[in-house]
């Protein structure tokens, strides 16, 4: 008989779908950042890693030219647990592959970007591989997933370490081809705060932000603890991303959410333990 443990573990590893990464580094190759890094740790954890994702892909469709690539150039309406999948791996194998790996990571990241490019419904132009684009979705990233580690693996975590994640990360940044990365807490919150008056949110914006939420589970079995975890993405957001996305919030469900994707977070760790 298959224990819970064990199950639990084979879910988690279904929904994460073939990996690449080759955690078997060749002596002395820390790989981009090594271990003992502040990336290792944020990253580490899978559960406050996917609340952070779900927030991260909210944010970054609040930007116009991030929506109208995402709309025209992605199977989102069927699959966005493929697009969180596929980040996810690529955040994995950045992290903690081989320098080689990463350098191969990178160069497919940026051979798809090169295809990805069109117009907005009002003629403006968009390219994935916008330097303004992809420091968007780098800054989205990194700071809802400092945000789900703060908030549910590492309260304490210390502020010279987190401005040492953003560091390590804008390295990986403007290996993609993003320029004037915040690499500190004060640039990152300086960086958000210029880029409010472009965001908008819209109909087709909360187009998406309704499938995402509305994505089957990929079991009954697992239908609850992933509805959760969503919406602790959703409850991550801060106040005026929710408030652009229509996605009230309020307290007592906000707080249940919250203690229920701790209790979530606890037993994944419990089950991807070895």
């Amino acid at each position: 008989m298959v224990s819970v443990k064990r199950e639990i573990a084979r879910r988690v590893e279904a929904l994460l779908g073939p990996g690449e990464v080759e955690l078997a580094r060749p002596d002395g190759d820390p790989g981009l950042f090594g271990p003992g890094s502040a990336s290792w740790a944020v990253h580490g954890d899978f559960s406050s890693m996917l609340i952070g994702g779900v927030s991260a892909l909210l944010v970054q469709m609040l930007h116009p030219r991030v929506l109208a690539g995402v709309w025209d150039h992605s199977g989102f309406r069927k699959d966005w647990m493929g697009r969180l999948r596929r980040t996810a791996q690529f955040v994995g194998t950045a992290t903690y592959g081989p320098g080689a790996q990463v350098e191969a990571a990178v160069a497919r990241v940026r051979r798809v970007h090169a295809h990805v490019r069109g117009t907005l419904p009002d003629g403006t132009p968009y390219a994935a591989d916008e330097p303004e684009l992809l420091t968007w979705v780098h800054v989205a990233e990194v700071d809802a997933f400092l945000r789900a580690h703060l908030r549910y693996r590492d309260p304490w975590f210390p502020p010279e370490r987190q401005d040492a994640y953003l560091a390590e990360q804008a390295r990986l940044a403007r290996m993609l081809g993003a320029l004037e990365v915040p690499e500190t807490r004060a640039e990152l919150a300086a960086y958000l705060r210029r880029m409010r008056p472009e965001l908008r949110s819209d109909a087709r914006t909360r187009e998406v932000s309704r499938l995402m939420l509305a994505q089957p589970s990929p079991s009954l079995a697992t239908a609850p603890a992933n509805a959760l975890m969503l919406w602790a993405g959703v409850e991550l957001l801060p106040e005026w991303a929710r408030r652009m996305h229509g996605l009230r919030m309020p307290f007592p469900g906000a707080a249940a959410v919250r203690a229920g994707a701790l209790g979530v977070g606890g037993v994944l760790r419990w089950a991807m333990k070895a």
